[in-house]
């Protein structure tokens, strides 16, 4: 297959910018927010009542976002288009007593999230980014995008045989170091707390991680490839978020032309297992449809009629072709970048997708005018997972396992096709649009 013409770089401009105000969960659903409030969606409380009229509407949750688009006239037997993914991506947790030391170095105890690349991590300068929560229960983001932190390598000089197979302990060998001097109860919060413009002492709770402050960048001779953090999985929030307010917009350019009520569900906690209360195996995702539903006047009845004409597009990265070893990919299975998005196939249910959901994703990029790829497992090589399976099994609705091929997969620093994440975000707004 031939590589497309080149894009106008609008899109992966648009996404680089969406990566670098997100570097936490909480900042990726807070910049999804901004986005669909300009195409005049508006937030809805979970504690409130809900009302059954046309337009857009989103629910925030921690670091999950919920966003949907009642066309004018929609029945409250109306079929859902889901696009799902997730806001997290590996990376290095602040410990609940972060404030250590050792041997003159002031450091921040940290826990690894996630089935991150440890090495990628090293003499690499980090920021601190998440949110700060009160004693009256309001949260606050932070966010320190500046060198602040380093995990330091051991010299070579002292270990000769790093270059032989590089071995970390996650305990030990993972502490970022912040300063000289003795650590002080505190600090950090103390620190952050005056970064947000908030008084310390009022400051109960926080979730916290690092991220690198090196900004995303085209990368190559041509400019074709673009480099960054957190693709896997901003990298299809953004899509989503985009194809979303498209499809909005289609709908009342058109008159209420859609034949669905097109969801965007970004859900936290994918990279450990989904199972919280903004997770893909929480109840989120399945109260929200069902309140929208019973909010336009439906019945169980109704949600059950819904959901059986219902489709989720579960889009999360998936793996390019790496060129230095080819051969721990399926031979006849070599995803490359800049050729489409990717249908991720898994036989034994690591992904979701079936005959069903192929032709379906098929329809979508062919009425966008957008070449697609397929990817497998090797067989000796253990299958990761998605939101996909779980989305399926828990509400059984059809869902399809797609992405967009990438290199360095769980690394600090992903690499993607520049001209994949514009052509994700045209598949995506076609299987919304119907």
């Amino acid at each position: 297959m031939s590589t497309p013409s080149r894009f106008d770089r609008g899109h992966t401009d648009d996404l680089v910018s969406f990566l670098t105000a997100s570097p936490t969960p909480y900042h990726a659903v807070a910049t999804a927010a901004e986005r669909l409030e300009k195409a005049g969606f508006r937030q809805l409380a979970e504690s409130d009542a809900w009302d059954g009229g046309s337009g857009g509407r989103y629910v925030l949750r921690g670091g999950a976002v919920i966003a949907w688009y009642v066309p004018e006239g929609a029945s409250p037997a109306t079929p859902f288009r889901i696009v799902g993914a997730h806001t997290d991506s590996p990376t290095l947790r602040v410990k609940p007593v972060p404030d250590t030391g050792a041997a003159g170095w002031r450091q921040v105890a940290v826990e690894i999230y996630g089935g991150t690349l440890l090495n990628t991590w090293l003499d690499r300068d980090l920021g601190l980014a998440g949110r700060l929560v009160l004693r009256d229960g309001t949260a606050h983001l932070v966010n320190v995008d500046r060198p602040l932190l380093r995990v330091p390598q051991l010299a070579i000089h002292l270990d000769r045989e790093a270059n032989n197979g590089l071995k970390l302990d996650r305990q030990r060998h993972m502490t970022p170091v912040w300063g000289l001097g003795e650590p002080r109860e505190g600090e950090l919060i103390d620190f952050l707390a005056a970064e947000a413009g908030l008084d310390a002492a009022d400051v109960t709770g926080w979730d916290l991680m690092v991220h690198p402050v090196e900004p995303p960048a085209y990368l190559g001779r041509d400019r074709e490839l673009l480099a960054g953090p957190r693709m896997d999985n901003l990298l299809s929030v953004h899509a989503g978020t985009a194809a979303l307010t498209a499809a909005a917009a289609h709908d009342r350019e058109t008159g209420g032309a859609l034949p669905y009520v097109p969801v965007l569900a970004a859900f936290d906690h994918e990279e450990n297992g989904s199972q919280s209360d903004t997770g893909a195996e929480g109840p989120l995702l399945g109260t929200v449809l069902e309140r929208s539903v019973l909010a336009r006047g439906g019945t169980l009845e109704d949600r059950a009629r819904a959901y059986a004409g219902t489709v989720c597009m579960s889009s999360d990265t998936g793996h390019a072709v790496h060129p230095n070893y080819a051969e721990r990919h399926d031979p006849g299975h070599h995803p490359m970048p800049n050729r489409g998005p990717i249908l991720k196939v898994n036989v034994n249910q690591r992904y979701a997708t079936d005959g069903t959901g192929r032709a379906v994703f098929a329809a979508a990029c062919e009425r966008a005018g957008v070449p697609w790829q397929s990817f497998v497992s090797n067989n000796a090589m253990p299958c990761g997972t998605t939101i996909g399976p779980i989305t399926a099994a828990r509400h059984g609705i059809t869902t399809v396992d797609i992405g967009v091929a990438i290199l360095s997969m769980h690394s600090a620093r992903e690499l993607c096709g520049a001209d994949d994440p514009h052509l994700l975000a045209n598949a995506l707004t076609a299987f919304l649009t119907g």
